[in-house]
């Protein structure tokens, strides 16, 4: 039965780790839950949180108590209408549906596109080396994604300008109802019917995901009522935690020159940089699971209908996992990071984030000397998502490229 009141002998946080303050700056927040317990009640939310990294990779591992088919959110509504996607659904329709585009996010598929996404790359570089000074947001950490992301799911080149404060949207409605979810409802429904739109009239690029989608659709493997949402489904994630991992990278190198001169004099550290990064700054800060029986984490009973808030971005910061866990360390093994999800729902297109993310980074390893910040960075305001609005920096190109 749903808890709707704080449980007995679980300890209580009563402050809003959605409110505007605390999007903006989390791991105060973060840090006082881990110090209360291992499993600690949100009055607020109504929800039972896991701030630390055994409870959380437990609930990730054990998807038949931990559920995500009644939705991942944490409000009903959003829950509702997005039940069916791969993001909330379980067990065979949950394969079913990470298998409609399984064979794009291969490893040996990923191989086969890793030349274009490495040109591409080194041409957005190569730019922002010439401004010097640049947005590592909008010229960098979104300017691949961008190119790459909408080419892949094939969205329609007339729906483009749109996709950021849609993806945006979308995330943010999967968070509580307050005032940043309630203002994305009509930016979150435009991007619904305009995905509709591109089904209705089979407006996909031939060859990509969004066609492997509807062919499906034609084929009876789901019904084309569906699409719309798959869609979004697919795209969204992509673009919103890419940015991230690219932004928090240019940052944490740019605060941290001896990791960046580092990672300049040992390249091989490259793929467990950005798992460093991931840690560090999560990309998603949480989602929910619904309990679907009576279960016990760390000593703590959850009865059968709660929900659990599985809070990644805490996780990674764990003093009982990680040693100084606040330390940027691109030498230590950040392999078991849980900022991608972990288990049957960790993120199916992390291998791509992961190649544009080390893509823009090896770019700029050849041709920058120094990252250096240009002025005070802002974060972005949402519910979910945990990435940079604006970073200003200055690249500092080496004196030979080659």
């Amino acid at each position: 039965m749903l808890t709707t009141r704080a449980p007995a002998d679980v300890p209580v946080y009563g402050e809003d780790i959605y409110s505007r303050s605390a999007i903006l700056d989390p791991y105060p927040h973060y840090e006082r839950l881990r110090d209360l317990g291992r499993v600690v009640w949100l009055s607020k939310q109504q929800v039972y949180a896991l701030p630390r990294y055994a409870e959380a990779k437990a609930a990730l591992l054990d998807d038949q108590t931990f559920r995500s088919g009644c939705g991942v959110g944490l409000n009903e509504p959003t829950n509702r209408l997005s039940r069916g996607t791969t993001l909330n659904s379980d067990d065979e329709l949950h394969a079913e549906r990470r298998s409609l585009v399984a064979h794009r996010l291969t490893p040996r598929a990923l191989r086969k596109m890793e030349g274009d996404v490495q040109a591409r790359a080194t041409a957005i570089v190569e730019n922002a080396v010439a401004l010097r000074t640049v947005d590592g947001v909008a010229d960098l950490a979104v300017a691949l994604p961008m190119a790459v992301v909408p080419d892949l799911v094939g969205w329609p080149a007339e729906g483009r300008d749109n996709l950021l404060k849609w993806a945006a949207a979308t995330f943010d409605l999967l968070g509580p109802l307050n005032g940043q979810a309630v203002r994305q409802i009509p930016t979150g429904l435009a991007m619904k019917r305009f995905a509709g739109t591109v089904v209705k009239k089979r407006l996909v690029q031939p060859g990509s995901m969004g066609d492997d989608v509807l062919r499906a659709a034609d084929e009876g493997r789901i019904s084309h009522d569906q699409c719309p949402a798959l869609m979004i489904d697919y795209l969204a994630p992509s673009l919103d935690t890419t940015i991230s991992a690219i932004s928090s990278a240019l940052h944490l190198f740019a605060a941290h020159p001896d990791q960046w001169n580092l990672l300049r004099d040992n390249p091989a550290l490259l793929s467990n940089a950005v798992n460093e990064v991931v840690r560090l700054e999560a990309p998603i800060r949480a989602f929910t699971r619904k309990v679907a029986r009576d279960t016990e984490l760390s000593g703590v009973r959850i009865p059968e209908g709660s929900r659990v808030l599985v809070l990644y971005a805490s996780a990674n910061r764990d003093d009982t996992e990680w040693t100084d866990p606040d330390a940027f360390d691109i030498t230590r093994d950040a392999s078991r990071q849980l900022g991608f999800g972990h288990g049957a729902h960790g993120c199916a297109g992390q291998g791509l984030a992961r190649m544009e993310t080390q893509a823009i980074l090896r770019a700029l390893l050849e041709r920058v000397e120094r990252i250096v910040a240009a002025g005070e960075p802002s974060w972005a305001v949402n519910n979910i998502i945990h990435r940079y609005e604006r970073l200003p920096l200055e690249l500092i190109p080496r004196e030979d490229p080659s």
